[in-house]
């Protein structure tokens, strides 16, 4: 019946890719009303109606049926909207720009209590240059809807904003121009990170992600052993993240924690616009303990890296898509490693690889609510990238052809949000032409939207998962185990195996509860997850999840959404070793799928 199951969820996933493109088009022509919550069609309803009375006549499909699905009612008051935040800016394209206004809040209402406004006191507003030297444009130029959507989604991406938004004024003297208000809300960027392991291990981390108000963060932590009284070492990391206005970033890195030693920079330009260009460098000498899968061991291994890269996209306006080549150079040397032999621990190989990419991507951002956040604007992307990437590599006890391929592609329909794609990989030698070390993933995510249950508001997230790899080596990163995102969430064992399979599910409720605006939202999730070395993915052994949690987060605050999380893992012999509870902390979800970047090798994990 598992079989069953999971053979029902690609059939009823992989028609919707599809209809992803094509509401994605129909979306952009819209205007700002536009939400996914449009009632789904009479067919639809019927198949999901059918689906439901075939799975409740035996007791493991009904099981696995209501781990999947929810039975709700749509949104009707105005939370479910999904707006194309271009569209707004669409009257007024290719008008020129008049003046620009930076309009900057402090981190909490004037009116907030007595706690908020001494928080607003103390508090170093961001700087106006900070916020200009963010803008994708400048006065004179001509209004580009895009570029002014894109401009809002990044600038919302810094972790020391809260909230921006760009509007459009038309100016009262002259009809051909249009002046800009670019409005921003601070966070609290002021914090500290604790971690306390039960051998005794503690770190804390005190940071301030916008200094003096110019955006850097500065970061220093300190670790020691309450058990043994033993000093784990310091952490110092500054980051820029504009070096003056140029969208150049720069990371520094210096320090220990008790294993783990790093010195190391990187900096680097992103592609940002869809006619842009990557450049950047990445130096690192570091030293880390590493868990030797196979061995179920783990040692200490140390290293020098380099990493050189840079790219070039340009738009083609009459497809509406965007072109792009990228290249890599890499130098991997090890000083502390474990054994290594021609097919034994390729990962340890001191090696020299270079790498190039070409592909074609188209990217378009929408915002909405409560997806992965708690009631303030997110950004999603819409579209699709496709990439080639070949090279070659100078090993330690050979060198080989490299061949890669990747296909992602992603948007809204009338039933939510659907993004599915996959990555292969793999090494050819010269002398015989054969692949080996090869590995191919798919992926399907998917969430509904959002839906009503008393005066909260409900989401269900699907993922769905699988990875198979051929013609391995020996030695660590040649087996895969579950991962963080690519597992079921509280098993707590190490298995190992080339075919993996997982289907995530979690629903979401979103409280109205706000106690000094840390918003609530409660969730449970069931997983179910195959992994082993059979060829036959349902002849691998079978794991499986359940568990209820709770996420509180203030949007206000730089502080990482904090998860308290139960859970109890189970397999074919019964209950299985689990992570029954566990607090961690999120970062904000709001990454851009489909933009370009450097080549590398594909992982196989």
């Amino acid at each position: 019946m598992l079989r069953l199951s999971i053979v029902i969820m690609c059939v009823c996933l992989f028609p919707c890719l599809s209809l992803a493109g094509r509401r994605e088009l129909s979306l952009s022509k819209a205007g700002p009303g536009d939400t996914i919550g449009a009632p789904m069609s009479e067919r639809a309803v019927r198949f999901y109606d059918s689906l439901e009375s075939k799975s409740t006549r035996r007791t493991v499909p009904r099981l696995i049926y209501r781990s999947l699905f929810i039975r709700a009612v749509r949104d009707t008051l105005g939370k479910d909207r999904v707006v194309d935040e271009s569209q707004r800016f669409e009257p007024y394209a290719g008008k020129r720009i008049g003046r620009i206004v930076i309009d900057r809040e402090n981190v909490f209402d004037t009116t907030g209590n007595r706690l908020e406004r001494f928080g607003n006191r103390i508090h170093v507003v961001t700087r106006e240059r900070t916020i200009r030297r963010d803008l994708f444009f400048k006065e004179g130029d001509l209004v580009d809807p895009d570029r002014l959507a894109k401009n809002q989604q990044f600038l919302r991406s810094r972790s020391y904003i809260a909230e921006a938004r760009i509007e459009a004024v038309p100016d009262p003297t002259d009809s051909t121009l249009v002046n800009l208000w670019v409005r921003t809300r601070d966070s609290w960027t002021i914090s500290a990170d604790a971690s306390l392991n039960i051998n005794g291990r503690t770190g804390v981390e005190l940071y301030d992600a916008n200094l003096f108000g110019y955006g850097n963060r500065l970061s220093v932590g300190t670790n020691f052993n309450w058990r043994e009284g033993v000093y784990g070492g310091n952490r110092f990391e500054y980051e820029i993240p504009n070096i003056f206005g140029s969208f150049f970033e720069a990371q520094f890195v210096v320090g220990r924690r008790f294993e783990y030693s790093d010195l190391g920079f990187t900096v680097q330009k992103k592609f940002l616009l869809r006619t842009d260009y990557e450049l950047g460098i990445s130096y690192q000498d570091k030293a880390e303990p590493y868990y030797m899968l196979f061995q179920d061991s783990t040692m200490r291994t140390a290293g020098q890296f380099l990493d050189v890269w840079g790219g070039r996209s340009r738009y083609i306006r009459p497809f509406h898509n965007s072109l792009y080549i990228t290249g890599r150079y890499s130098r991997w040397t090890y000083d502390i490693r474990p054994d290594v032999g021609p097919d034994y621990n390729p990962v340890f190989h001191n090696s020299q690889r270079v790498l190039g990419g070409i592909g074609v991507y188209r990217e378009k951002f929408y915002s909405a609510t409560m997806v992965y956040g708690f009631g303030f604007k997110e950004y999603l992307a819409a579209g699709y990238k496709a990439e080639l990437t070949g090279g070659y590599i100078w090993g330690e006890f050979s060198h080989d052809w490299y061949l890669g391929l990747h296909f992602s592609k992603g948007g809204f329909f009338n039933g939510g949000y659907l993004m599915g794609g996959f990555t292969l990989g793999s090494y050819i030698s010269p002398s015989s032409g054969m692949w080996y070390r090869s590995g191919v993933d798919f992926e399907l995510r998917y969430f509904t939207p959002l839906l009503v249950s008393g005066r909260s508001r409900v989401r269900q997230f699907i993922n769905l998962s699988y990875t198979q790899g051929w013609n391995r080596d020996t030695g660590c990163d040649e087996l895969i185990e579950f991962t963080e995102d690519r597992g079921p969430n509280a098993l707590d064992e190490k298995i190992v195996g080339l075919n993996r399979a997982v289907l995530n599910t979690e629903t979401v409720l979103f409280t109205p509860w706000q106690p000094y605006g840390f918003k609530i939202a409660f969730y449970g999730f069931a997983d179910f997850a195959l992994l082993g070395s059979e060829s036959n993915i349902f002849r691998n052994d079978f794991f499986n999840t359940i568990g209820v949690g709770v996420r509180i987060k203030n949007e206000r605050l730089v502080f990482n959404t904090v998860e308290i999380r139960l859970g109890v893992a189970l397999g074919k012999g019964g209950f299985r070793q689990a992570e029954y509870f566990n607090i961690s902390n999120q970062r904000r979800m709001e990454q851009s799928r489909y933009m370009p970047s450097a080549p590398e090798v594909v992982p196989f994990r």
